[in-house]
């Protein structure tokens, strides 16, 4: 059934809006019983198995800022960065950011989930509870055991580190007083490790490479690309079905649910075009109320990031295989699944407390045996490489709000950034105890100097105005639709039904209450798998009550 004349004379079960992480694991599992019918409404194009520049690994950078696989989204002048926009890439592909992003799997500190049980009414969110998710969804090719999963749909290889940089940046974190840890997604995630990544035999990924095209022969199931929703459709309060538009025509899709999993932006989005949001800021738009829900939008939160560069004195980082007249050799190595495009370069990194206050790590660290940005610019035509950090649970906090009815005109975007005294104080320390990490004997044989931000910037106020000015996100946005109970909460946590109306849920990282102390993309898969069985009613599983690591 892929007609829109079929899509729009079908009682969907569930039509899912957005064909990224958390919707294509939905699919997969609410499409598990043939007598349901599930409908995606992905807007971007498809994920062709041929597009080399997403199932690449090494070839990340090209799609972020293409138009033809990413969305393309900039905040508002950032008031602490010198009114900076500061860019975001989205996917604008099935799969959604999980075909253009690093491929980094991270699940978080069991903590950050103990964090979120805290709140009231959220009790079942705790590690315990979602453990069992996280190992039913992956395949751990390094071993299951007690905390890793090993016949799940997303297949995680170990990078192997091997390049010398790597294992002198290892050596010198162990020389800085910091731990090495076997496994930064088992028992301990404090200290430093080879990292999982969404790569098998040389290719990425994706989720929608995992869940859904595996399922894609079901007939129960329909997946709708270039399909951009609109509105969705109310009897009163109770969700009915979604407005989209496909080939530039007009189209109704009518659902018993619908399931909003088009991610921090889109998702408030498209509630606020509908009529769910803060009264007062929908009414001077002309929109008509159907749910006065004021956190609709807000609680924006994410990870920035800076690069911190160092040129090589010695011939062993990846920078050679950046040249163009490399790539014909690399993409030719790639088609047999060998060579450097089949890594993400991402091998190596950790995390870490950059004080004795936080109670588990609020640094995280990637690190690159080379010196390049997201966009493909580097510091140097010789040798390089660079660690990425940034503070992973700052109490900034931002806004998402729609500033016309026009579904393609991008909501206003704020995150904040820097613009609390917790936020400033943690990025002076992350510069601090990364620089003494990079000072370390071990790096004596390669360092050739810093290269970003370079000897000059010293001080607190010098540090602070490099970071306003040379930050990134690290492309995790998140909450802005939250489970919880109180007032100010979107969602109920329980069954991730949004507040003041029926039929209408949400499922992705706009979920989430707060970020949690990693790459996003593992959390979103798991909230999704867990959410399957909250829709479904299944009996959930069982909490795995195992031991973690404190550190203190």
């Amino acid at each position: 059934m892929s007609t829109t004349s079929d899509i729009e004379s079908t009682d969907w079960d569930y039509v899912i809006v957005g064909g990224g992480s958390a919707g294509s694991a939905l699919a997969n599992r609410l499409s598990a019983d043939p007598a349901t019918k599930v409908l995606v409404l992905e807007a971007g194009r498809n994920d062709s198995k041929w597009d080399v520049f997403i199932h690449m690994p090494a070839a990340f950078s090209f799609p972020i800022g293409s138009r033809f696989y990413d969305w393309k989204y900039e905040t508002e002048p950032e008031p602490h960065m010198g009114g900076r926009r500061v860019y975001h890439a989205r996917g604008k592909v099935l799969g959604g950011s999980s075909s253009i992003n690093g491929m980094i799997f991270q699940r978080g500190n069991p903590m950050d989930y103990e964090r979120w049980a805290a709140d009231p009414g959220m009790q079942r969110w705790d590690y315990a509870h979602c453990l069992p998710y996280f190992k039913r969804m992956e395949t751990t090719l390094a071993g299951g055991d007690d905390y890793r999963g090993d016949d799940g749909p997303l297949i995680l290889e170990r990078a192997d580190a091997a390049n010398p940089l790597c294992q002198a940046f290892f050596e010198a974190t162990g020389q800085a007083g910091y731990p090495r840890t076997s496994d930064v997604n088992g028992y301990q995630q404090e200290g430093f490790a080879e990292f999982d990544r969404n790569v098998h035999r040389g290719r990425r990924l994706s989720a929608a490479r995992a869940y859904l095209h595996p399922v894609m022969s079901r007939t129960n199931l329909t997946v709708v690309t270039r399909a951009m929703a609109t509105t969705i459709n109310f009897d009163g309060t109770c969700a009915t079905g979604v407005n989209f538009t496909a080939g530039r025509k007009r189209h109704t899709a009518n659902a018993a649910e619908v399931i909003l999993c088009g991610g921090a932006f889109n998702s408030p989005q498209l509630l606020q075009l509908s009529g769910v949001g803060e009264a007062e800021h929908l009414r001077s738009l002309g929109i008509d109320v159907v749910a006065d829900v004021p956190g609709v939008g807000a609680n924006l939160q994410d990870h920035l990031e800076v690069y911190i560069q160092h040129s090589s004195t010695q011939p062993v980082s990846m920078q050679p295989h950046l040249s163009k007249w490399r790539r014909p050799w690399i993409g030719l190595q790639w088609l047999f699944r060998k060579g450097p495009a089949t890594s993400n370069q991402f091998e190596a990194g950790g995390f870490v407390r950059s004080n004795d206050e936080v109670a588990y790590p609020n640094l995280m660290y990637h690190f690159l045996p080379l010196a390049i940005r997201y966009d493909g610019t580097t510091p140097t035509k010789g040798h390089g490489y660079q660690v990425h950090v940034g503070p992973m649970y700052s109490d900034v906090r931002g806004t998402v709000r729609i500033t016309s009815t026009d579904p393609r005109t991008h909501p206003a975007i704020r995150f904040n950034y820097l613009s609390t005294e917790q936020d400033r104080r943690e990025w002076v320390e992350a510069i601090r105890v990364t620089r003494n990490i990079l000072s370390q004997d071990a790096f004596g044989p390669f360092d050739g100097g810093e290269l970003s931000p370079g000897p000059t910037v010293k001080t607190d106020e010098q540090i602070l105005e490099w970071v306003a000015k040379d930050a990134e996100t690290a492309l995790h946005p998140s909450c802005t639709a939250r489970m919880g109970t109180d007032e100010t909460s979107v969602l109920d946590p329980d069954t991730l039904r949004v507040r003041g109306t029926q039929g209408l849920r949400v499922v992705d990282a706009s979920s989430m209450p707060y970020v949690t102390n990693g790459n996003i993309y593992a959390p979103v898969m798991m909230l999704a798998e867990k959410a399957a069985d909250l829709i479904l009613g299944n009996t959930p599983l069982e909490p795995s009550d195992v031991a973690w690591y404190r550190a203190n």
